[in-house]
């Protein structure tokens, strides 16, 4: 299993490690005339294992900023410079900046301080400190609401899960953060899927990790980044393992193992899971010596280091086995001792993790999500109430307008059946005296007197004529021409269009217009009800017939003149023809 430096340590504040092979002191005298953007960017580019080219640059940087008396600035020197010490040393530089910054109004103070000091002692080991200052930049950043800085607590938090053999958990917080979280850059993006991979394949999802580390290989290619090319190379002799394809992952671990024991910037935990796994797989081949010889120089790396891991006890049983077997009772006692020693430190360290991450992450968790789900429930039932009033306004609204359809639907059908009863006792031929709702007309105005107002620009003797030329017009049925105008009827009866508009007014109690469609409208209601065939044609058809020009003037026409709709009327007739005469 490879445990991968936090991503904390190299993303907080842009903190990025580009393996680079630049190993030469940079002059102090140039650093002078530097920006701080310059600076930092040469701080972040260098190689980590320049650690005096690192320094001078971190140095110089703090001597611009004082120079300034710029605190924000000498709180980036003091991180800068924090990096490359001792234990003791460097949290002295972390305590400076957050004194410093104490009273800062950047959205990344104080969680800044806290997780850059969970990563020191996370580097040093220290997990039960590490895990406390996780969570209170955890908690900082959730109160400042930084994304960022949230994403990055929970990530290393998940590594402690791991740690604690909690792989489905990291999986869950790693994955999520892979593909939802936009603000992380490339890097970051690729050391998360390295993580990821390794969790997938402590929690035996093998394919998942396979898919993740063929990714990792290929881009490092692609970037020139041997670094990271040797730690997807490491994570695939580590799935070989997994699939007891042990020559495969020996294979492939022994350039991991030439790689990070020979190159600049050496990481501890790189070597000893190299180790491990190539002990594993020589293990699983039946080849003990080889295996042992792995497993020895694991613990001659523990002695000096003092990094412990869960799979150490692994390794110690391995070698206390062999050498109980092989009847060598001095070195099976010493790595006894030393089983002892480190199982009593990972004991500790595990039960004060297990102990603590529910606690004092888990469960607070917990209850922010059943707090946001009671008001996700909350908002919901609100929401429910809404939707109930506005659907009962709704149903409220379609009754309505359903009743007051079915009352307009019986009134329809009330004005069509006395409009075909009315029809049928007119067998003379007379206009029907048909009591119909239609909309009011021009009448001819009254004096005060109550009397019509007869125009006096025309003589009796020219209305008279108009009159006779209208009776015609009537009887001749004229007006179902199309294109009749006051214009041309005025020609027809050799009159002029003032003449005629005011004895139609005076006379026909409305404008041209309105008599024209009234006789139209008297003519289709007579006809529609005793000619089937009529009846049988299109509406737009019909229209034409009676001079409209479209279907829409004449059905509007006949809801005016009627107050009733034609399609009712035409359902009333022949619903009438067929209670007379049934088929």
């Amino acid at each position: 299993m490879f445990k991968i430096r936090l991503l904390l340590l190299l993303v907080l504040c842009n903190l990025f490690y580009a393996q680079k092979n630049n190993t030469e002191n940079i002059a102090k005298s140039v650093l002078k005339n530097y920006s701080y953007q310059e600076l930092e960017g040469k701080f972040y580019e260098i190689s980590p294992d320049d650690t005096n080219g690192r320094k001078n640059i971190a140095k110089s940087y703090l001597e611009k900023a004082k120079s300034d008396h710029d605190e924000t600035q000498i709180a980036e020197a003091y991180i800068m410079l924090h990096f490359d010490e001792s234990l003791p040393n460097a949290l002295k530089y972390l305590d400076s900046v957050q004194m410093i910054t104490r009273q800062s109004k950047e959205i990344y103070y104080p969680a800044r301080t806290f997780l850059l000091r969970g990563n020191l002692y996370f580097k040093f080991d220290n997990l039960q400190a590490a895990l406390n200052n996780y969570v209170l930049g955890l908690k900082y950043a959730k109160e400042k609401g930084y994304k960022r800085q949230i994403a990055m607590a929970n990530i290393s938090i998940a590594y402690l899960k791991n740690y604690i053999g909690k792989h489905a958990e990291t999986v869950k917080t790693l994955r999520y953060y892979l593909y939802n979280a936009d603000y992380l850059n490339e890097d970051e993006h690729n050391l998360l899927k390295i993580n990821l991979a390794d969790a997938y394949i402590d929690g035996n999802k093998l394919d998942s990790a396979f898919v993740l580390i063929q990714e990792g290989l290929e881009a490092s290619k692609k970037n020139k980044n041997l670094y990271s090319y040797y730690q997807n190379l490491g994570l695939l002799g580590y799935y070989n393992y997994s699939l007891k394809k042990y020559n495969l992952a020996i294979e492939n671990l022994q350039q991991c193992k030439k790689y990070f024991f020979t190159a600049n910037y050496k990481s501890k935990r790189n070597q000893n899971y190299t180790l491990l796994n190539l002990g594993r797989s020589y293990a699983g081949l039946n080849e003990r010596a080889k295996a042992i010889e792995n497993f020895a120089k694991i613990d001659s790396m523990v002695l000096k280091t003092n990094y412990v891991f869960p799979e150490l006890r692994e390794v110690y049983t391995y070698l206390i086995d062999y050498y109980k077997e092989t009847d060598d009772r001095e070195k099976q006692l010493y790595y006894v001792e030393r089983f002892l020693k480190v199982d009593q430190v990972l004991d500790s360290r595990f039960r004060y993790i297990s102990r603590e991450l529910p606690r004092r992450y888990d469960t607070p968790n917990l209850l922010q999500e059943k707090e946001a789900i009671i008001r996700e429930l909350k908002y919901r039932k609100i929401f429910f109430y809404i939707a109930l009033t506005a659907l009962f306004i709704i149903i409220s609204l379609l009754i309505r307008f359903y009743l007051k359809y079915k009352n307009s639907e019986r009134k329809y059908r009330k004005i069509a059946q006395d409009l075909i009863q009315a029809v049928n006792e007119n067998e003379s031929e007379k206009k029907p005296e048909i009591k119909m709702e239609a909309v009011a007309e021009e009448v001819p105005k009254k004096t005060e007197t109550g009397v019509d107002k007869i125009p006096k620009t025309v003589s009796e003797d020219v209305v008279q004529t108009i009159l006779k030329g209208l009776s015609v017009f009537e009887s001749k049925e004229q007006f179902l021409n199309k294109g009749i105008t006051l214009g041309t009827l005025a020609k027809m009866i050799k009159t002029n269009s003032k003449y005629l508009s005011e004895v139609i007014n005076t006379h026909k109690g409305k404008n041209f217009t309105a008599y024209l469609n009234d006789l139209r409208i008297d003519y289709a209601i007579g006809r529609l009800a005793k000619d089937k065939k009529f009846r049988s044609y299109k509406i737009p058809f019909i229209a034409e017939e009676l001079g409209y020009n479209n279907e829409q003037a004449f059905t509007l026409a006949f809801k005016k003149k009627t107050g009733t709709l034609l399609s009712v009327y035409l359902k009333e007739i022949e619903k009438a023809v067929n209670s007379i005469d049934p088929i």
